[in-house]
């Protein structure tokens, strides 16, 4: 696994809700990283009570505070194009042999952190495709001065080329992006399965 693929593994953990699990996994987590941002996260966590940690994750991915894990509805808020979105996504997934059957959404940043540690190329094209949503969501958690914002520098620290410094910079990477593919999708379904943290199980040859 190259470092890139273990920094988006790890921060997929750390941006996952705090329960026990991760503060039983902290140890594990920093031996298993070198990158600064994601040890200075680490340090954090610990220090801190679980319910504390909680209460501050749910305060600052909340989103009523637009500042929201689901990359989609940064693209498209709560439209039907979402759904078009959300479906694209999980074709990628399939097209990789992993299947979802789970409550959680597709567009779950950890979710698709960890298919991108996992399926590197894939990854990391489905990443710049929402980049503009990515770094927006950095940006707005960079504002309120949460620790958490180390952790998604660390992310977008994984793609090429510099990160936006502002707001106008990040919407307009929706605008020069790569194109997203809607045609021939199917409308939204039923909900999608995936347990955190795994991934879908390939599908058997």
């Amino acid at each position: 696994m190259t470092p890139e693929a273990l920094v988006r593994l790890v921060a997929g953990r750390l941006l996952q809700y705090p329960d026990e699990r991760l503060y039983a996994d902290l140890d594990l987590l920093h031996e298993a990283v070198d990158e600064p941002a994601l040890r200075e996260f680490i340090a954090h966590a610990r220090g801190q009570r679980p319910l504390d940690l909680a209460a501050h994750y749910t305060d600052v991915f909340d989103t009523r505070n637009r500042r929201c894990l689901y990359l989609t509805w940064w693209s498209d808020g709560d439209t039907r194009n979402r759904g078009l979105s959300l479906v694209r996504v999980k074709r990628v997934y399939r097209e990789h042999g992993l299947e979802f059957t789970s409550e959680e959404l597709p567009d779950f940043l950890p979710v698709l952190l960890e298919f991108a540690a996992r399926e590197e190329a894939a990854g990391t094209a489905l990443l710049e495709e929402h980049r503009a949503g990515l770094e927006l969501l950095r940006l707005a958690v960079t504002d309120v001065g949460t620790p958490y914002a180390r952790v998604l520098e660390a992310v977008c620290g994984t793609l090429p080329g510099p990160s936006p410094k502002t707001r106008a910079e990040a919407k307009a990477l929706a605008r020069s992006g790569p194109p997203r593919e809607t045609v021939g999708l199917e409308p939204f379904g039923p909900g999608t399965e995936l347990p955190w943290p795994t991934v879908p199980e390939r599908t058997p040859a």
